[in-house]
């Protein structure tokens, strides 16, 4: 003899994702489709961005290894545009006046960097760079995108500059290795940092 199924109540069935709602009316939602990360005048956000996961799980490579890069959880590496630039140049060796994947310096590589992520055109050596950006206060206001400087082996003269990425993670053409990512909590990025610009 078959058993009859039980019926699922309303209780039971699965809710629908809610809109969450704060005081005053005011309201936030979970969009999936987005990564955004942005601020005035530079936007990286990717609509139907293939990046964005709903848990580990469902992560794809690159998000594993820069993840691991950046000490960040993989669900938080979803801006594929500039992870796969920075996949692309990975490793390119370091050449003074090099604007090539046969070897680039350090201003060549975040010009490129810029125009090819964030559609920002800029020009210049470090130390030409460094009086086109909107200075930074503090390292706490520094977001994806922003420039960051330093005077190495030089007084008060900037000879390198990267690009930010996130959790005090930035991409640089280093002389010593290459297209990479350093930390500037590192004692040696410390000794050297001259400070962070945005351009607007």
């Amino acid at each position: 003899m078959l058993k009859k199924q039980p019926q699922q109540t309303a209780a039971e069935k699965p809710a629908e994702p809610r809109q969450m709602e704060f005081i005053d009316g005011i309201s936030i939602s979970r969009d999936p489709k987005t990564s955004d990360h942005s601020h005035k005048n530079r936007s990286t956000t990717l609509r139907e961005s293939p990046g964005r996961v709903a848990g580990i799980e469902e992560a794809r490579w690159w998000q594993f290894k820069y993840a691991q890069l950046l000490d960040l959880p993989v669900e938080n590496v979803v801006n594929e545009k500039l992870f796969s630039f920075i996949e692309e140049w990975y490793g390119v060796p370091y050449r003074m006046g090099g604007s090539s994947k046969d070897g680039i310096d350090c201003s060549n590589f975040v010009n490129t960097f810029m125009s090819a992520v964030f559609q920002i055109s800029l020009t210049g050596n470090s130390g030409q760079l460094f009086h086109q950006v909107n200075r930074l206060a503090k390292r706490a206001d520094l977001q994806y995108g922003d420039l960051v400087f330093f005077a190495i082996n030089r007084k008060k003269r900037i000879s390198h500059v990267g690009v930010y990425l996130d959790n005090d993670r930035f991409v640089h053409a280093s002389s010593s290795n290459g297209v990479m990512i350093s930390d500037l909590r590192e004692p040696y990025w410390v000794r050297y940092y001259a400070g962070a610009g945005r351009i607007n």
